[in-house]
């Protein structure tokens, strides 16, 4: 479930123009990391941010991103990381997630794929170059701590996990 709902409308095009910089390919607002954007006169603007992870190297960039784009159109931005709740891959839209699978990476599946080795069963992934189910997981950690690294055993690509956080 997104957050669209905590985000004035005014501000919603000017937040959805600002990419994460792990994946450019993402806004901050479909990935779910905006928790709310409230214009608290006609300049002033409050931003709460969550991280997809509570030591994300990337929110020093967003929060920095998100002051430029706001003050770009003459807000007065104030920007305010908040830890809790913490991020889930339930924040991001289905947007969010074509986006990733159309940019090479599986997006996270349902809350309880990630769960499947605690009963001894194997993680099925689709590989997002042909839709393959038979793949491989080589390593819990990817390009970012957020993914995990698979290979398809059909066409021979490796390709990046976005893992199920909730």
């Amino acid at each position: 479930m997104s957050n669209l709902k905590q985000i004035d409308q005014e501000l919603l095009p000017i937040l959805k123009g600002v990419s994460d910089p792990e994946i450019p390919v993402l806004s901050i607002v479909d990935m779910g990391v905006v928790r709310s954007a409230k214009l608290e006169d006609n300049k002033h603007v409050k931003v709460e941010i969550t991280p997809t992870y509570s030591g994300c190297p990337a929110m020093d960039v967003i929060g920095d991103d998100v002051k430029k784009a706001l003050s770009d159109q003459g807000y007065i931005p104030k920007v305010k990381l908040i830890l809790s709740p913490a991020w889930t891959t339930d924040w991001m839209t289905d947007e969010a997630k074509q986006a990733l699978k159309k940019y090479g990476i599986a997006p996270p599946m349902n809350a309880t794929a990630d769960k499947a080795a605690l009963l001894g069963q194997k993680k099925v992934v689709k590989c997002p170059q042909c839709g393959s189910k038979n793949t491989t997981l080589i390593s819990q950690f990817a390009s970012t701590a957020c993914k995990a690294m698979f290979k398809c055993d059909d066409c021979k690509e490796p390709f990046d996990y976005f893992k199920c956080l909730t």
